[in-house]
């Protein structure tokens, strides 16, 4: 992969990230994160999927 391409893949996760993070927020201002344990516990692991392998991308980019 080029330098742009990182780029590109990092920008997306950062999109995946902020969509998750506002979802999440939402689940947590009106209660359904007690009410749908299950559901709130799979946003959380996407999130941390997302920033995981933003992490490597940018390493990657990075040359390390």
């Amino acid at each position: 992969m080029i330098s742009d391409d990182h780029q590109l893949v990092i920008d997306q996760l950062q999109g995946v990230i902020d969509e998750t993070q506002h979802t999440l927020e939402r689940f947590e201002s009106s209660g359904m994160d007690e009410q749908m344990r299950a559901d709130y516990d799979t946003l959380l692991a996407i999130l941390d999927d997302a920033v995981t392998q933003q992490r490597e991308y940018t390493l990657a980019m990075l040359g390390g």
